[in-house]
């Protein structure tokens, strides 16, 4: 028996956010609206949306001894995530600088802050939880050796979500163990580097499968998702929804999915659920407090 459904490893980052009636160009200034502070993060956030869900969740990360770092302490206890794993100090909590248009679109810029000193020792030291969790999930926020440390603290029966955000060439080593890998279009491109050599998503995820991941997710904003594995290429259709705010959509969908794998449901299954999951969270204003509650999932 599990003590949680998801361990998730990553970051946490106070949220800054502005909105702008256009993003600014090279050199150019323009006036925004009063600025918010949210808890945010692609770890944390993940956290939260899967524990809204339901989910038993553990995070392991790490923010600075400071304002911002009490803030995301503060949200996580209230969704219900255990921060039993949340180490403070070393450096000050992460930062993201968003800014959102009125579309909804965004443009982030991270400082990592205490991000960037979640260690591979760090993660030696947390076995435990590795042990007790029946579903891991990862991000690129934090430094790519400790992800790398990561996968080699997996269990035989525990399953491997990656969505390699800020995208980055990957090893072997981390590829072999996703299951799935979750990659929006930007993301795909950069990993599949070279090998891109078509337009097509349903190609960049067979590239990918290729590249060793037991299975693939292509995400796709409001056309849908794709989700691909030995057993082919699929589509999961779109929720029509009025988009407000993306920002931590992509985190919403990553921990839906990876909870509902946890639970047995097929990746098709799993990641019709998350694009609903993540449907919910565009047609609210910032990242955590988008996230959906399991019930309102299944009203949509």
């Amino acid at each position: 028996m599990y003590d949680y459904d998801l361990l998730v490893v990553g970051s946490a980052n106070a949220d800054l956010v502005i909105e702008v009636e256009r993003r600014p160009g090279a050199g150019e200034t323009v006036l925004g609206s009063d600025l918010a502070v949210h808890p945010g993060g692609k770890g944390a956030n993940q956290a939260v949306a899967a524990a809204r869900l339901g989910a038993r969740t553990v995070l392991l990360a790490r923010v600075g001894d400071d304002a911002h770092g009490r803030l995301l302490l503060d949200s996580q206890r209230a969704a219900g995530v255990d921060t039993v794993g949340v180490l403070v100090g070393g450096a000050p909590t992460g930062v993201a600088l968003i800014t959102v248009d009125p579309s909804g679109d965004n443009s982030i810029v991270v400082s990592p802050g205490a991000n960037g000193r979640l260690t591979p020792e760090d993660v030696r030291t947390a076995a435990s939880l590795f042990q007790a969790a029946r579903v891991v999930s990862a991000q690129l926020e934090i430094p790519l050796e400790t992800v790398v440390e990561v996968v080699r603290n997996l269990t035989p029966d525990s399953r491997f979500v990656l969505n390699p955000s800020p995208p980055r060439p990957l090893p072997g080593e981390v590829l072999a163990a996703c299951d799935p890998l979750i990659v929006n279009e930007h993301e795909a491109r950069v990993i599949l580097g070279d090998a891109c050599v078509s337009d097509r998503p349903e190609d960049w995820a067979r590239l990918l499968l290729a590249k060793g991941p037991r299975s693939v997710v292509v995400t796709l904003g409001a056309r849908g998702a794709l989700v691909a594995s030995s057993a082919g290429v699929g589509r999961v259709p779109p929720v029509r929804v009025d988009a407000v705010d993306t920002t931590g959509a992509g985190d919403a969908f990553t921990a839906a999915l990876a909870y509902r794998l946890g639970t047995g449901a097929p990746l098709p299954e799993a990641a019709e659920y998350a694009a609903r999951v993540g449907a919910v969270a565009v047609t609210r204003r910032g990242a955590q407090e988008s996230f959906p509650t399991a019930t309102e999932v299944e009203e949509l």
